[in-house]
């Protein structure tokens, strides 16, 4: 069985989660949840050659699918990289799958994120900080395939896609039973600069090709779409955590419709509506039905971003 967890720390200026604590933020365990079935195309122009390495593969994946939004392209920093890999060979060692480690198990390095990445020696004690945390597990271990299922679990991909961190690195973890354990830590320290002010990036983006069809809701939790599993795949709006502002995402309308057809049933997950789960800076829509294939979508966002009126219409095409 597939699993994913998120999470997120926050930080001084605008956090993402409830900012606690000193020196720039805490440790908030989120969500876990996979996804659709599908492999990522490596065919896809300008997608990553795969190495084979489940670690590599997962980070330049992510990066690949960053700089197609236009966001920062994630420098690899060793010292997150020595905390990534410690982690994922935490929960090999312990056959579990968690973002909180307990002292006194084999391969404990610290209890949180926060924690884990200041023994390794990034250092963000008494510092301003965003750091943030994406894991899965799977029988598949290629890194494309879990990056990718990750950015479909709709809670992980607004950590993936915020547009403020700067740096990246991953680990991996292979266990006898055949399960690879994947972590992905985020960061950015001391200097916050994202996309400006009323700006904002949408996954997927304007005449993206190749969008699956389907996400499975129960296996993330918060589940994003109670009571239902099979659903459509989540299209979401991601503002800039940077600034007064703190590039809130704030929705009057969000809505998609097949071209030609009606608006689908959808449900929104918006931090201003109240969901669990959410973040401030970016919100997301789930169709309640599986789309359908070879079908042009069209999407329509009107609302906030930063204060900044936004009013926005995209299309993508599905597999």
């Amino acid at each position: 069985m597939e699993k994913w967890r998120l999470a997120l720390a926050g930080w001084l200026i605008a956090s993402l989660l409830a900012a606690c604590g000193g020196g720039g933020g805490s440790d908030n365990s989120a969500v876990t949840g996979p996804t659709t079935t599908t492999p990522p195309l490596t065919q896809e122009p300008g997608a990553p050659t795969m190495t084979g390495n489940t670690a590599t593969d997962g980070f330049n994946w992510i990066n690949y699918r960053r700089a197609q939004l236009g966001l920062s392209v994630l420098s690899r920093n060793d010292l997150i990289g020595k905390a990534a890999q410690a982690h994922s060979d935490y929960q090999r060692l312990n056959n579990t799958i968690t973002h909180e480690e307990t002292q006194g198990l084999p391969g404990f390095t610290g209890v949180g994120l926060v924690d884990r990445l200041n023994a390794a020696g990034y250092t963000l004690t008494n510092r301003t900080f965003a750091a943030g945390e994406v894991i899965s597990a799977t029988s598949n271990n290629s890194g494309f395939y879990q990056a990718e299922e990750l950015i479909t679990a709709i809670y992980h991909r607004f950590v993936i896609f915020e547009p403020m961190f700067r740096e990246l690195s991953t680990g991996a973890a292979l266990a006898g039973s055949g399960t690879t354990y994947f972590t992905a830590d985020f960061g950015v320290v001391d200097s916050y600069s994202g996309l400006g002010a009323g700006r904002f990036v949408t996954y997927p983006k304007d005449k993206q090709a190749n969008v699956p069809v389907n996400f499975f809701s129960d296996s993330e939790s918060p589940d994003p779409v109670p009571g239902q599993n099979e659903v459509g795949y989540p299209i979401s709006v991601h503002g800039d955590g940077y600034g007064s502002n703190a590039g809130a995402v704030v929705v009057q309308s969000f809505t998609v419709a097949p071209r030609g057809g009606s608006a689908l049933s959808t449900r929104l997950l918006s931090y201003a509506a109240g969901t669990t789960g959410t973040t401030r800076t970016a919100a997301a829509i789930v169709p309640l039905a599986a789309l359908k294939s070879a079908t042009t979508y069209d999407v329509s966002f009107s609302g906030s971003v930063g204060g900044a009126a936004v009013s926005y219409s995209w299309s993508f095409t599905t597999k």
